[in-house]
């Protein structure tokens, strides 16, 4: 399956406009917002958890990155709430699940082999930055390399300046409604500008972002 798979080009998905697709985990669905390969692919994606439903125990060969959005998500090693973001390297392996039932937005086969570092961080009670302008706060989630992971938060009438992207970006919009000068972004839209490509942010209305930056050169 190839789903928005080419890199090199701008891709924008309005989540809540897709239809819920059975996985192979009984309870368990997603929305998907890019992919490359059959049931075991690079892919980016909405997982909605029922209530007490849980995936068989798996290996992520290509490493797994995500973020709860809602519920509480869990496997052997704890229990995730909203809010948390949390990183599996390539070679791990766990068994998930969830009690009260969960969504996450979750990245698979997109870490480096030698990104081994297990990261779990729990953005309610983590400490938040100035931003490079007035109006943003950041909250540094990962650096690897290029590949750099974050929360960026907006608020009502921040604009950034123009700039460009020399690795790519790629953004998930938690809260709120983001824009430039290309087209509004509200809640739910996942947004990739390839590497190379330049834009001027802004938010009217104030917005809380998913960012990562760098990773789309690998």
């Amino acid at each position: 399956m190839k789903l928005h798979s080419d890199l090199s080009q701008r891709a924008v998905v309005f989540s809540e406009e897709l239809p819920w697709l059975d996985s192979p985990a009984p309870g368990v669905q997603r929305r998907l917002l890019e992919r490359e390969g059959k049931e075991v692919a690079r892919a980016t994606s909405l997982v909605r958890y029922a209530p007490d439903s849980r995936f068989a125990a798996h290996t992520h060969g290509g490493g797994e990155e995500f973020l709860v959005l809602s519920g509480i998500f869990s496997d052997e090693s704890g229990d995730y709430p909203p809010g948390t973001y949390v990183r599996n390297p390539v070679g791990s392996n766990h068994a998930p699940s969830s009690e009260p039932g969960c969504l996450i937005f979750v990245k698979l086969w997109q870490m480096s082999p030698d990104d081994q570092a297990r990261v779990v961080v729990n953005t309610n009670n983590a400490t938040w930055l100035q931003g490079m302008v007035e109006g943003l706060q950041v909250l540094p989630l990962h650096t690897h390399g290029r590949e750099t992971v974050a929360l960026v938060k907006w608020k009502p009438g921040t604009y950034f300046s123009r700039h460009s992207h020399p690795g790519g970006e790629e953004i998930f919009v938690l809260e709120g409604t983001f824009e430039d000068e290309f087209g509004v972004y509200p809640q739910g839209t996942w947004l990739r500008n390839p590497p190379g490509s330049t834009h001027q942010p802004f938010s009217q209305q104030g917005c809380l972002i998913y960012v990562k930056t760098g990773h789309l050169l690998n």
